[in-house]
């Protein structure tokens, strides 16, 4: 999807903010770099957030690329994501303000920690989660995780 479709998609979902939860905001797909985003998506009138803390920290994606174990990943992540309460309480209170929109690098949501953050986020109060798809959209269910 380019960046025009996407900002279609997100305006068609009445998004008015985009937190991305990548560790570093950097594409190879034009538009989607940190401060190329930011811009497209204020002409859009979409609020951006940066929460670097919510990517996935560099030593568990790395062994994630070798192994491709599924499980381990999520284990190591989850961990992780356990000690950032505070930012994660954080976009919990702007979610429930505003409507959000987590995004990162990985299309399929199932197979993207993005899942993991906006469940911890649910957890502290933020509201029900709805994946955003090209075309549909997708209510949140814990039976569709991996672990």
């Amino acid at each position: 999807m380019d960046i025009r479709a996407f900002i279609d998609r997100l305006s068609s979902a009445e998004v008015q903010a985009v937190v991305d939860v990548r560790e570093l905001p950097l594409s190879r797909k034009k538009g989607f770099s940190k401060t190329a985003f930011r811009e497209v998506l204020s002409q859009a009138g979409i609020g951006y957030f940066h929460m670097p803390v919510l990517g996935c920290p560099k030593d568990i994606r790395d062994p994630y690329k070798a192994s491709r174990d599924w499980e381990a990943y999520t284990r190591s992540f989850l961990a992780y994501l356990g000690t950032q309460e505070a930012t994660v309480r954080e976009l919990a209170r702007l979610a429930k303000a505003t409507q959000a929109c987590l995004v990162c690098f990985e299309s399929d949501y199932a197979m993207c920690h993005r899942t993991y953050v906006a469940r911890a986020a649910r957890k502290l109060g933020g509201p029900p989660i709805v994946h955003l798809m090209a075309r549909t959209a997708q209510a949140d269910s814990v039976f569709q995780a991996a672990a």
